[in-house]
């Protein structure tokens, strides 16, 4: 059963030097013997620049002042393609040919890269005070707690986090004041009050484009309020899919949930999120489907230029949108659907949440010795207070605690949007199947909304027939 993706996206950046002052550092001290440096090599792809050689001017000169704290190491980028950096970096774990750094995110097996767990434990010499590197992070996203942080194969943490990854909506600050609009929406009554204006005014109050971000991405900020009234109801097993409680209802859970009947397309909510979803839609771009993919941000081409207001988008696409786009630039939440709205509304607040999907790092279990030692003093400083410059330039999110994020991503980590909702996104197809695949017809008018309803039945039967069999849940009771 698909439900709409977490993803963190390409975009681009530039910023000011970093100085690196007031941190405990070694300085020199380890310096190999005989006066030679040590030289790690960090391989990742760039997800902020087009450039096949930097990750840009921010990202040197953090590496620069790295350099100037620990004189005896450098520390060299190779930027890997886009396309082909998985591929690259999963051949070389198990060739054991892999540089000190490799970002996180290829398949590789657990004993091709270290676990940091010990390293973690010891303190971090580039923050004051610290007696533990884990206590650095922000608990809630990473540590030994946090499932998600964990290898599925070891159950160790395997890498650092340099930043999180969160979805908002980007906005034209020029655009809202020329509308009269004070500040962002906060609810859905306020958001069609704002659309409104905003056409008035003559611009597309949000930006869309033929890919599939915008329509999972809405789908889930809708439906995940709508339903959260039924967090008790629906949750019957915990996060590792044994019977309990879960934070987020999980897909196993919705899975019995739609299998034993207790959630169907006649579930009142699901209309009702039909129905917003396609309001969002009917204040979006004219002919959206026809519309090139804007990337890590939706529609970017019309938001960029000043033709549309708002858009959907990560942190990582900010370094882009500065530099493309000609006035100051904002993020908000998407908009809590009241009881002003929709009887059906559950009055729970808008949520998504953050998650460590972003930029990250691991070290080879090849690497050995001073090499070893200089990419743990990297990942260190990495999680230390000197990344903020390189944070703000690129717009990334602190993964640690103490550092605020950049004034154009503030908007999403904003109160409970910043929180992880509590029940799964309502389900499209199964696996492989698109949201445009499943909606588009609905949201083009195509198809009534009783037709849609009727659809989206077959959709979901489908989806948890090949979910049960893909996860092996055919011997439980409820699945049979």
């Amino acid at each position: 059963m698909r439900t709409p993706p977490k993803r963190g996206l390409a975009a681009s950046a530039m910023l000011l030097a970093l100085t690196g002052c007031g941190l405990l550092g070694t300085g020199g001290t380890d310096a190999p013997d005989g006066g030679g440096k040590v030289t790690i090599t960090l391989a990742g792809p760039n997800q902020w620049n087009a450039s096949g050689s930097s990750f840009g001017p921010a990202w040197e000169a953090l590496v620069d002042s790295f350099e100037k704290r620990e004189p005896g190491i450098e520390v060299r980028t190779q930027v890997l393609p886009l396309d082909g950096f998985m591929q690259t970096i999963t051949t070389q774990l198990a060739a054991g040919t892999a540089p000190e750094l490799v970002f996180n995110q290829p398949p590789h097996k657990a004993h091709e890269v270290h676990a940091l767990d010990d390293e973690l434990q010891k303190p971090n010499p580039y923050v004051a005070g610290n007696q533990r590197w884990i206590d650095v992070f922000r608990k809630e996203y990473y540590g030994p707690g946090v499932s998600k942080a964990l290898s599925k194969e070891s159950g160790k943490l395997e890498y650092v986090p340099f930043n999180l990854v969160a979805i908002g909506l980007f906005y034209n600050k020029d655009a809202f004041a020329k509308a009269g609009l004070d500040g962002p929406p906060a609810t859905w009554a306020d958001f069609k009050g704002a659309c409104a204006k905003l056409k008035a005014a003559g611009y597309d109050p949000v930006a869309l484009d033929k890919g599939g971000l915008a329509t999972g991405w809405t789908w889930e900020a809708v439906s995940t309020q709508l339903i959260d009234k039924y967090y008790d109801d629906w949750n019957f097993f915990d996060a590792t899919g044994k019977p309990g409680k879960a934070p987020t209802v999980t897909e196993k859970s919705m899975s019995k949930a739609i299998k034993e009947g207790t959630l169907t397309t006649k579930t009142p909510e699901v209309a009702e999120a039909l129905k917003i979803y396609k309001e969002f839609f009917d204040c979006g771009t004219p002919n959206w489907t026809g519309v090139a993919d804007g990337g890590a941000t939706v529609g970017y081409r019309d938001f960029v230029s000043g033709k549309a207001a708002m858009s959907w988008g990560t942190d990582f696409a900010v370094e882009a949108l500065k530099t493309d786009a000609k006035f100051p630039l904002g993020t908000m939440p998407f908009p809590t659907i009241t009881k002003e709205s929709t009887p059906l509304s559950s009055e729970a607040p808008a949520r998504y949440g953050a998650s460590i999907g972003g930029t990250s790092y691991m070290i080879p279990s090849t690497v050995k010795g001073e090499k070893y030692a200089a990419a743990v003093k990297f990942l260190q400083y990495m999680s230390s207070p000197a990344i903020k410059p390189w944070l703000d330039a690129t717009g990334g999110l602190p993964a640690i605690e103490g550092v605020e994020p950049s004034a154009e991503t503030a908007g999403l980590l904003e109160g409970e949007w910043g929180k992880p909702f509590r029940v799964v996104a309502l389900p499209g197809g199964p696996e492989g199947t698109s949201f445009r695949d499943v909606f588009d017809g609905y949201l083009l008018g195509r198809r009534s909304l009783e037709e849609e309803l009727t659809d989206l039945d077959k959709w979901w039967k489908r989806g948890i027939e090949a979910g049960i069999k893909k996860n092996a849940w055919g011997d439980e009771d409820w699945a049979k």
